[in-house]
């Protein structure tokens, strides 16, 4: 089984994806930073993608915002992490359930693959698999 990868985007690609989802009348929600997931179940459910935002590397509200979509809402589309989406928080986006990030300007599409590729194996479970070792 070929593991998923979250999909790699420049602002530029990212620019262009959501004219071509406006143009195929796809829905895109982009859920604010400090809101509830649950309280916008009806919006998510109907979106194509969703898009959750890092306004700061700092910030890692929307680590918890995609488990839930992912999990309690049970999202199956696009989750989108937009913002300061920094080469070493990707495999950590990944696992809590985002399939595409926008890379911030200046952070290099291959540093972000070599980030992708650093840990094997994980002991813990994460959105899409159990844990392997129970």
């Amino acid at each position: 089984m070929t593991k998923q990868r979250i999909r790699l985007l420049s602002a530029r690609d990212h620019a262009a994806d959501t004219l071509d989802a406006i143009d195929a009348v796809d829905a895109v929600f982009a859920l604010p930073n400090d809101a509830d997931p649950l309280a916008h179940a009806l919006e998510i459910a109907a979106a194509a993608r969703v898009e959750l935002h890092f306004p700061a590397f700092t910030d890692g509200r929307a680590f918890s915002q995609a488990w839930l979509v992912r999990r309690r809402l049970g999202f199956k589309g696009d989750l989108r992490a937009t913002g300061e989406v920094l080469a070493d928080q990707l495999l950590q986006m990944e696992r809590t359930g985002f399939s595409s990030a926008v890379l911030q300007e200046g952070v290099e599409r291959d540093e972000a693959e070599r980030q992708l590729e650093r840990f094997a194996s994980f002991y813990q479970a994460d959105v899409l698999r159990d844990a392997p070792w129970r």
